[in-house]
């Protein structure tokens, strides 16, 4: 079973790049395994199977990140690359989009 996430990333004020996550992205994966890669890696991916400290493994046929107004969490977390490090934020269960 796939936990998926998306990571928001700013590309310019008021755009936000939300890259999705297929597998492993609850927390305690994810933020260690996101440590070493840099915002600009996680965007050249543009839709990534799984993220390890070692490797992004993306799709074969990577669709482009969704641009956004602001982060939004369409799965079930979300990460921002806040004061230099990757961070969860954890939305407001009613700010949520329905499927």
């Amino acid at each position: 079973m796939s936990t998926r996430a998306q990571i928001a990333i700013e590309v310019r004020p008021g755009e936000w790049a939300h890259v999705y996550f297929h597998y492993d992205g609850y927390p305690g994966h994810m933020l260690p395994a996101l440590a070493r890669w840099t915002p600009e890696d996680i965007l050249a991916a543009r839709e990534i199977r799984q993220v390890r400290a070692d490797q992004i493994e993306g799709f074969e046929h990577p669709r482009n990140p969704i641009l956004l107004s602001r982060p939004t969490c369409h799965f079930c977390h979300l990460y921002i690359w806040q004061d230099g490090a990757w961070a969860e934020i954890i939305p407001d269960p009613c700010e949520r989009p329905l499927p």
